[in-house]
C-alpha cells in the first residue's frame, strides 16, 4: 500500500504549533506535527456530514436562512449544509488556520465538491468565538466542530467556546427557534450538563466516522 506523503503545512495562530497535510492516492488527511494520530481524513467523513444534516433538517422549510459552520476542516459539513439548504441561503464559515482555506482551494477541495466555490458561501477567516460575540441574533443554525469538541487537542482559547460564557454567547448569536450543533469525538455528559444549564433544551446522538455504521462512534449536541 502507498505511504502517505507531506503535501503541505499551516501554521496555527496563536499556538506556534503547525497542521500537516498528507496525501496518499486519492485520500487526504490532515494530522498535528508533532502529534500521534490524525484529525481528520477524507475516508471518514460521516459524522462531518451528520452535523449539517441535524442541524439543517431543522430548517428546510425557512427561507433565507443564514447559517454558520465554525471549522472548515475538510469542507464536509461545509459541503452538506450547502446540500441540505436552499438557494437563498448564506452558509458562513469560521476557519482560523489560513492554510486550512488554501488547502481546501487546492488539492484538497475536489474531496467535498469545492463548497468554497458555491456563491451561497461566505468565509470569515479568524477565531468563531470572536464572530459568535460580535454577531447576536445573526444565525438560524450554529454547527460547531472546533478542535476535537468540548475536550480540545489544540488551543486554550477554545476552552471559552465550551464553556458557559461561551455557550452562552453562542445562544445570543441564534435568530428565534435556531439549533446549535456541537460535534466531539467523544461522549461529555459535563458539557450537555453546560447546556442546560444555559437554558437550553439538549439532545445528544451518536453518529459513525463512516457510513452506513461503521468507524469510531461520534458524538453530536443538538441545543435549543
Amino acid at each position: 500500500m502507498a505511504k502517505f506523503e507531506e503535501i503541505g503545512t499551516a501554521s496555527i495562530p496563536g499556538l506556534g504549533g503547525e497542521l500537516r497535510l498528507l496525501q496518499r492516492n486519492d485520500e487526504f488527511s490532515i494530522r498535528i506535527a508533532g502529534k500521534a494520530g490524525e484529525l481528520m481524513n477524507t475516508r471518514l467523513h460521516g459524522s462531518e456530514d451528520a452535523l449539517a444534516e441535524l442541524a439543517c433538517k431543522r430548517l428546510a422549510d425557512r427561507p433565507g436562512v443564514r447559517v454558520l459552520v465554525g471549522g472548515l476542516g475538510m469542507g464536509f459539513t461545509l459541503a452538506a449544509a450547502l446540500k441540505a439548504l436552499g438557494e437563498d441561503a448564506e452558509v458562513v464559515v469560521a476557519e482560523l488556520v489560513p492554510g486550512v482555506l488554501d488547502w481546501n482551494r487546492g488539492p484538497l477541495g475536489d474531496a467535498a465538491g469545492r463548497p468554497l466555490d458555491d456563491p451561497r458561501t461566505r468565509i470569515s477567516l479568524g477565531d468563531v468565538g470572536e464572530l459568535l460575540r460580535r454577531d447576536p441574533d445573526g444565525f438560524d443554525a450554529i454547527m460547531l466542530d472546533v478542535d476535537n469538541g468540548p475536550e480540545g487537542l489544540m488551543r486554550r482559547e477554545n476552552d471559552w467556546l465550551y464553556s458557559p460564557r461561551g455557550l452562552a454567547a453562542a445562544q445570543q448569536a441564534l435568530r428565534p427557534e435556531g439549533v446549535l450543533a456541537v460535534w466531539s469525538a467523544g461522549q461529555d455528559p459535563a458539557f450537555s450538563e453546560r447546556l442546560r444549564r444555559v437554558g437550553m433544551l439538549v439532545e445528544e446522538i451518536t453518529v459513525r466516522a463512516h457510513r452506513p455504521g461503521k468507524g469510531a462512534k461520534h458524538r453530536i449536541w443538538l441545543a435549543y
